[in-house]
């Protein structure tokens, strides 16, 4: 890159990529500081990913093709006491709900893509620019070192994510089981539409996690295929287990101007923003995570290509636009998961039967059930 950097994204995950591609394609010079790689280790995560995450992947080349992206054509969501919620495709008009993408193909589609765009340089420490944006994580140093507040509710709760295999074919089905005890078990498909392989995601007490990770496989085996109520028949482990606790989050700021220790005398002052899980972080029970960080990465870089010629890319106003179009919609989502999480944690008197009323009314009001399936797509109307 011949000329300095106008933006240096600090943290090369899934969002700072992207936002280093979508930044890029606006001709924006980019300085992606991406860490030196960790050692290898199998990565069984897989994000459910909505229409509008597909679209934004697929203008910059990045979408995995093939089964490493598998379309959702149904999705079932069964409460407590016969409580259940169904969602269609098909009665969308649309060709999925949500695909389900396997994490490391997601990534390679990525790292190829930002190897062959010029205007961004991969570079091992952070540089000068008049914007910084912090891609880092929930565990971000540089959120830490900015002063900014992280507010973290925690849940009582650890997510174990997994690989199985099923008896049957899921045909594109995604089933979710709510239990009395507050735990979430979700079952998503991968492998293409026809294939038998299923992400676990189950969000278990923290006291019983220990236990699930330490069981052998064919005590695994026999506890998913529990859960799941042989919805596929017979569960069996394919890979390794992993766990994380569960936590909602969100910044106090997601835009300011960087200490003066970092700034040029005679130059306009640098500024830096938050995006992804650096500014928030949801429930994953309805599996909105990464879409919220594409969709920052999406508005960030919309602010920038829409400026006035004469602005710089680190413009406070640009900067306070982005933060003011994303908090809102960042802390409906935190809201809506942090109430369902909250409505199934608590089994005393006619609760139970309450919220699985509710689910049966709301699977039955077709117009509002269209409207918040919409919504979770990422589609406005």
């Amino acid at each position: 890159m011949a000329l300095p950097p106008e933006v240096c994204i600090r943290g090369a995950g899934i969002v700072g990529r992207t936002l280093a591609l979508l930044l890029a394609r606006e001709r924006v010079r980019v300085a992606l500081v991406a860490p030196p790689a960790a050692a290898e280790r199998e990565d069984v995560r897989a994000y459910a990913l909505n229409a509008a995450s597909r679209e934004l992947l697929a203008s910059l080349r990045a979408w995995p093709e093939g089964i490493s992206a598998t379309p959702v054509r149904e999705m079932v969501v069964d409460g407590d006491e016969g409580g259940r919620v169904q969602f269609s495709a098909a009665r969308q008009k649309v060709e999925a709900l949500a695909w389900i993408v396997d994490v490391p193909a997601l990534e390679k589609q990525l790292v190829d893509a930002v190897r062959f765009q010029p205007q961004i340089e991969v570079v091992s420490e952070p540089v000068a620019a008049p914007l910084t944006v912090v891609c880092e994580g929930k565990a971000s140093a540089t959120r830490e070192a900015l002063g900014v507040s992280y507010a973290v509710t925690r849940y009582p709760q650890h997510a174990i994510a997994a690989r199985l295999e099923a008896e049957q074919s899921h045909d594109g089905t995604a089933r979710q089981w709510f239990n009395d005890k507050g735990e979430v078990f979700a079952l998503l498909p991968l492998d293409g539409v026809h294939g038998r392989r299923l992400a676990l995601v189950w969000s278990v007490d923290q006291l019983r996690a220990p236990a699930l990770l330490a069981q052998s496989a064919e005590e695994f085996n026999a506890a998913v295929t529990e859960a799941s109520h042989q919805a596929f028949g017979a569960l069996r482990l394919v890979s390794e287990r992993a766990a994380w606790p569960l936590a909602r989050a969100i910044a106090d700021r997601w835009t300011g101007t960087l200490p003066a220790t970092e700034q040029t005398a005679g130059q306009a002052p640098r500024t830096w923003a938050l995006a992804g899980d650096a500014a928030h972080t949801v429930h994953p029970l309805a599996g909105q995570g990464l879409n919220l960080g594409l969709a920052d990465a999406a508005a960030l870089a919309a602010v920038i290509k829409e400026r006035d010629y004469w602005r710089s890319v680190g413009d406070p106003r640009l900067l306070r636009r982005y933060e003011r179009a994303r908090r809102t919609e960042v802390l409906q989502m935190s809201l809506a998961t942090d109430g369902l999480q909250q409505l199934f944690s608590h089994s005393l008197g006619p609760l139970p039967a309450l919220r699985n009323w509710g689910m049966r009314g709301f699977d039955r009001t077709r117009l509002v059930k269209h409207w918040v399936t919409r919504q979770a797509m990422g589609l406005k109307t």
